[in-house]
């Protein structure tokens, strides 16, 4: 077999492939107008945030729609035409992959294990699209340490499935929605971690803050700007 040897240089042709999550409400399906040339993969049916933008997107009800979607974007040459893909959310997906499940066995422990392994083949297969910029939001949920803390990272169905998410991403990144000192309501992406709200940025080019702008903060990552 012989062995193919690349250079770390050529990973951002390969497109940016980021993870945003955050209250209902945040602004996270908002978030898939600045990217560049999306198409969206939509399990909520939440899309009115976006209707002005008049973005294509595909409905996504059961996994037969989830597969069909994933071999057009990596056979059909019409896809070729989208620079990135969003799937909004993941934690939706995931909870139609987990209903799937449960009419497929009596057993719940059965029905969790068997979506926490798809849904770790669904985000791989998508997040490895080849030259695409991926975009997946998840919801948010909180726990509390040992300490009382209350602690803020994305939310999916099963505990397991939940804790590894973040593991899939090189941009992991919180979107919160906070207000000024003058009582104005301001919308962030966190790229970084306070100990309290789950953030990464691998490639070490965002700031700890970043305004809301997909396109923007893909063009610094591939150092555009």
């Amino acid at each position: 077999m012989a062995i193919s040897v690349k250079t770390t240089g050529s990973l951002a042709a390969n497109g940016v492939k980021v993870l945003v999550y955050g209250q209902a409400g945040a602004g996270k399906t908002s978030l898939i107008k600045t990217l560049p040339s999306p198409i969206v993969l939509s399990a909520e049916g939440g899309l009115l945030s976006i209707k002005d933008a008049d973005l294509p997107y595909i409905e996504i009800s059961d996994m037969d729609t989830l597969k069909e979607a994933y071999a057009w974007l990596t056979s059909s040459d019409e896809a070729k035409a989208y620079q990135s893909v969003a799937l909004d959310s993941i934690s939706e997906i995931a909870e139609v992959v987990l209903n799937a499940e449960k009419k497929a066995t009596k057993d719940p422990r059965q029905a969790y294990g068997a979506m926490q392994e798809q849904m770790a083949d669904i985000i791989r297969a998508f997040r490895d699209l080849p030259g695409r910029h991926v975009y997946m939001s998840a919801k948010l949920e909180k726990t509390q340490d040992e300490l009382g803390r209350v602690l803020y990272s994305p939310s999916m169905p099963g505990n397991k499935t939940g804790q590894s998410l973040p593991y899939f991403f090189d941009e992991v990144l919180a979107l919160r929605v906070e207000k000024d000192a003058g009582g104005v309501t301001q919308r962030a992406l966190m790229c970084d971690t306070d100990g309290l709200w789950l953030a990464k940025d691998r490639s070490g080019k965002l700031d700890m803050w970043e305004a809301p702008d997909l396109g923007a903060i893909i063009a610094k990552i591939q150092g555009e700007q």
